[in-house]
């Protein structure tokens, strides 16, 4: 779904998009984009902050209380505090217009790479069952509660375990979860550990499951139990 108050530009990126064989709604409006998103089973959302009705924040807000739906933020907020502040909220991705609707096209068809790579079933058990990670059902579990997660926080997660035992960069992060055509800022990494940390450390000053190791990266800590 393409959420985009200019028409001329949302038809556009329609064009190129369905060009590349996807289906697509779009809409002007959040009012609208809500509603839509209510009734169909929506893969990624792209998503205007500069909206007529409601903002494209409130927006983002509003579906991240119900859905880990990937969500790509446009907008001409291009400054670091305005990036942070959409990866808090729940954004995956952050595109500065203006941006050429090829570049967008080339995210959208590595996004879908990377959803559609095949991977081995696998559920990881921690701490005595504290926290559980199921890659099959995209679900992570502290407690027993299943936790929200957006599809790059759960990637990130998923990727440390992988490769537990093992320090690895904000580059090498950022290549294994958003691939090689990934244009932002190594800091997004900074910003979805702090969010993860907050939902499962009960201690974020103090963390055991994602570990920072001083000018080198991070690493995941927990217990095989």
């Amino acid at each position: 779904m393409i959420v985009e108050d200019e028409e001329k530009v949302s038809e556009v990126l329609k064009a190129y998009l369905e060009r590349e064989g996807y289906k697509v709604y779009s809409t002007t409006r959040g009012i609208e984009a809500i509603s839509l998103f209510k009734a169909i089973d929506f893969k990624l959302v792209i998503l205007d902050l500069m909206l007529p009705d409601i903002s494209g924040e409130e927006v983002c807000k509003i579906i991240r209380r119900t859905s880990s739906v990937h969500i790509f933020m446009l907008t001409a907020k291009g400054n670091l505090d305005n990036r942070i502040e959409g990866l808090n909220i729940g954004a995956d991705e952050y595109l500065i217009k203006p941006f050429s609707p090829r570049e967008l096209t080339a995210r959208v068809n590595a996004l879908f790479r990377r959803l559609n790579l095949d991977k081995d079933t696998e559920k990881f058990t921690f701490n005595d069952g504290e926290l559980i990670v199921d890659y099959n059902k995209r679900v992570v579990k502290l407690h027993g509660e299943e936790v929200s997660f957006t599809p790059n926080e759960f990637d990130i997660l998923y990727t440390l375990i992988v490769n537990k035992g093992r320090v690895l960069t904000r580059e090498q992060l950022i290549y294994k979860v958003f691939g090689e055509d990934f244009d932002g800022f190594d800091r997004t990494i900074d910003v979805h550990i702090k969010n993860i940390r907050k939902k499962i450390e009960s201690d974020t000053r103090n963390p055991k499951y994602i570990i920072t190791v001083t000018k080198v990266g991070y690493k995941f800590g927990g217990e095989n139990k």
